[in-house]
């Protein structure tokens, strides 16, 4: 009969173990998803006090594309160039709206397609957290619903692109 509890122990350590690394890895893969899409989620979704306008594409290059900047928000100065760092659905003689980030020459798109792409890498992680929720953390429901909510945003902002 010792023998006996000794093995129930050691099998509820093993599991408490088990949960407790599963669970971190989870969610240190869910605050590396929000920490990514936060740097460019917070010029898109808080523009106040940001410059807002428009930028025609002029020239792409193979990790940037370019053009000038007409303000459209109270205090924006033109600009005779600007960046967009990410050239995913961006084209040559289109326009977009975009936000200035503080401080330099470089835009982000905003509105819908652009707080859905900025907020990608969280869509990304989300489903990496599924796979782990529900294969080290045996919680199925939990990880259908992260897995459904990640390809929901990565489809949203794919649509929106």
């Amino acid at each position: 009969m010792p023998s006996a509890v000794r093995s129930s122990r050691g099998s509820s350590a093993l599991r408490f173990g088990r949960f407790a690394a599963m669970g971190a890895v989870a969610v240190l893969i869910l605050i590396a998803g929000v920490w990514a899409s936060w740097g460019t989620a917070q010029h898109v979704m808080l523009t106040k006090g940001r410059e807002r306008g428009t930028v025609e594409v002029t020239r792409c290059a193979e990790d940037a594309c370019e053009g000038p900047f007409r303000p459209l928000s109270p205090g924006s100065q033109p600009r005779a160039t600007v960046v967009l760092g990410d050239t995913v659905a961006v084209e040559e003689g289109r326009t977009y709206t975009v936000v200035l980030k503080p401080g330099g020459a470089e835009a982000v798109r905003s509105g819908p397609a652009g707080v859905l792409y900025a907020w990608v890498p969280l869509g990304g992680a989300l489903l990496l957290a599924s796979v782990v929720v529900a294969g080290g953390l045996l919680r199925t429901r939990a990880a259908w619903v992260m897995a459904l909510a990640g390809a929901g945003l990565l489809t949203a902002a794919f649509v929106a692109l």
